[in-house]
């Protein structure tokens, strides 16, 4: 069983792939924004990226606030998921997208990849896609203690 985390952003959307047992995470690619209010390009994307990976469960950030709220992006994320599940129910309905809180991950994998040597413009190309792992491998995490 395979699982995709997403980390959405304004301009960017990281996406990381489990290995088939569910115990790693592996960053995948960074799919670029065309539209800032559109995801059509993204989610076909997306749904290549399901059907190629035999993925059967996608985990999609939420970034909260610090206080538990929803913030502006988290709104935004939360169009963004009726919009992907709408789509992938109309190609394969079987796919469940769960939210997972993920609070200062952006922040989390900046400070690991500066600690890396990483500078700035090197951190931009990857952040996104690092992100994603740390939201996918999370939830593995989570998952897999539970067992």
């Amino acid at each position: 069983m395979r699982f995709m985390g997403l980390d959405y952003g304004d301009k960017n959307i990281g996406v990381a792939l489990s290995d088939e047992l569910g115990i790693i995470a592996d960053g995948l690619e960074v799919i670029k924004k065309k539209y800032v209010d559109r995801f059509g390009f993204e989610v076909k994307r997306i749904l290549e990226l399901v059907d190629k990976y035999k993925v059967s469960k996608i985990i999609l950030g939420l970034p909260k606030n610090l206080n538990n709220d929803l913030g502006y992006q988290a709104e935004k994320t939360l169009v963004f998921k009726d919009f992907l599940c709408k789509n992938l129910h109309s190609c394969n309905g079987n796919i469940e997208v769960l939210l997972w809180d993920e609070r200062l991950s952006s922040k989390f994998m900046e400070r690991s990849l500066y600690f890396l040597g990483l500078n700035s413009r090197k951190q931009k190309k990857v952040i996104d896609k690092m992100s994603a792992v740390f939201i996918l491998q999370g939830y593995l995490d989570y998952i897999n203690n539970k067992k």
